[in-house]
């Protein structure tokens, strides 16, 4: 049974991932994600439906438009196997469990948050706030159905907990710490914590220690300098990701 849900969840983020491109792209730029269609941005043709597969279209496209043959990134390919591989994980992670649904809604709402983060480095409220509502919601059915209550009030607590966290790091640093960190705190800790309170804790310190590594290693190549702003956001969810995946064990390393 899992097996079969890692397929289907791979075949599921594939779509999502392409999805995530678009949002990504143009939420920023404060366009409609639903319309006009996708098209090349060079030469103005909309895409066609078959030119529109994840993954597959790039690879036989070659990585460029069919109509004037301007090269398309590498980055949608990129996301879209991302994606699919997240969701394929999360299905063996967590198995047949009512859960399932709201950490792949979860994860294609972190990764579209990190994608805008590096771009413009800016995690926008339109996509984050909608995103950690409906986790919370889903979360909430998906206690009630697999008959955990207390799930979904940690998740809550969970939520709440990061959230203040990430605040009084921002009154810290004094300005050297954006507060759209600070509100996706509200989306991770309700997944991390859903699954436990040591889950949270590990991914909480991943992402300083994943945050901390990238800002000395940028310092160092000397591709940022002091005063530049280092996304974090990516940190969070990549430390976010490593807590899902090995938290429990740590958290039980560390507490015997």
């Amino acid at each position: 049974m899992t097996g079969w849900l890692a397929i289907v969840g791979a075949v599921l983020g594939l779509v999502a991932g392409s999805f995530v491109n678009v949002v990504a792209y143009r939420v920023p730029l404060r366009k409609s994600v639903v319309r006009p269609r996708s098209a090349c941005p060079a030469c103005g043709h909309e895409i066609r439906a078959r030119d529109n597969i994840p993954v597959l279209s790039w690879l036989l496209l070659r990585g460029r438009c069919r109509d004037c043959g301007s090269g398309i990134s590498v980055r949608y390919p990129f996301v879209e196997a991302g994606t699919g591989a997240a969701f394929a994980g999360l299905a063996l992670l967590l198995g047949p469990s009512w859960a399932l649904p709201a950490f792949w809604w979860a994860a294609a709402v972190a990764i579209a948050l990190t994608l805008t983060d590096l771009d413009v480095k800016r995690i926008p409220d339109r996509i984050l706030l909608p995103g950690a509502a409906v986790t919370l919601v889903l979360l909430g059915a998906a206690a009630f159905l697999d008959g955990e209550p207390m799930a979904w009030a940690r998740s809550a607590g969970g939520a709440a907990a990061y959230f203040a966290l990430l605040f009084l790091v921002a009154l810290a640093a004094r300005g050297g710490f954006g507060f759209g960190d600070v509100k996706l705190g509200l989306l991770l800790g309700a997944v991390l914590a859903y699954r436990s309170w040591g889950v949270l804790a590990v991914g909480a310190f991943a992402a300083f220690a994943v945050g901390g590594l990238v800002a000395a290693g940028l310092l160092v190549t000397r591709r940022a300098g002091r005063k530049d702003a280092i996304p974090f956001g990516p940190a969070m969810v990549v430390g976010a990701a490593l807590a899902l995946a090995w938290g429990e064990t740590i958290a039980g390393w560390y507490l015997g």
